[in-house]
C-alpha cells in the first residue's frame, strides 16, 4: 500500500488563508478528494478557504502560481491523471507535478500536492477518501501544507 508508513499530522492551522484548486475530470473521485480536503481544513482550524475549479490537472500550477503571488498563505492542487493508452498520461504527470514544484520553490508558498497519478479509476477510489477508500490523500495534501507553513514560520 502506497500510504504505508505516513506520519499523522495534525497542526494548528488557525488563522492561515488557503487555497483549494480542484481539477473537474473524473467527478467521483473529485468530490472524494475535495471533501477530504474540507475535512482536513476543518480539522487544522483553517476557516479562510478560497475553492477554485479548473477543467483538469494541466491547469493546476497557473491557478497556484496566481494564488501563491496574491498573498495566501498555502495553496492545495487537486486532480487526477488516469493512465490511458497513448504517452500523455506520462506528459500531463510530468507537467503537473514540475509546474506545482516549481511555484512552491519560486514561491515559497506551500502547495500540497494532491493529484492521483493512477493506473485504474479503481486505484484512484482507493486514494480518494470515499467510503471504502483505503487512502484520502486529499487530506493528505492539505495536512503537509498547513505543516509546511508551520515548519516555514519557525524559521
Amino acid at each position: 500500500m502506497s500510504g504505508e508508513g505516513a506520519p499523522q499530522v495534525v497542526t494548528d492551522g488557525t488563522g492561515l488563508r488557503a487555497v483549494l484548486v480542484a481539477a473537474s475530470w473524473h467527478t467521483e473521485i473529485m468530490d472524494g478528494l475535495v471533501a477530504g480536503a474540507r475535512r482536513a481544513f476543518e480539522r487544522t482550524g483553517v476557516t479562510d478557504v478560497t475553492e477554485i475549479r479548473v477543467p483538469g490537472s494541466m491547469e493546476l500550477p497557473v491557478v497556484a502560481s496566481r494564488a501563491a503571488q496574491a498573498g495566501f498563505d498555502l495553496v492545495v492542487a487537486l486532480g487526477v491523471v488516469v493512465r490511458g493508452g497513448t504517452p500523455h498520461f506520462e506528459y500531463v504527470c510530468q507537467g503537473v507535478t514540475a509546474g506545482l514544484t516549481d511555484v512552491a520553490v519560486r514561491t515559497g508558498v506551500p502547495v500540497g500536492f494532491g493529484v492521483l497519478t493512477v493506473d485504474t479509476v479503481e486505484q484512484a477510489r482507493a486514494r480518494a477518501g470515499l467510503p471504502g477508500s483505503s487512502e484520502d490523500k486529499g487530506a493528505e495534501a492539505v495536512e503537509a501544507a498547513v505543516a509546511t507553513v508551520v515548519a516555514l514560520r519557525a524559521l
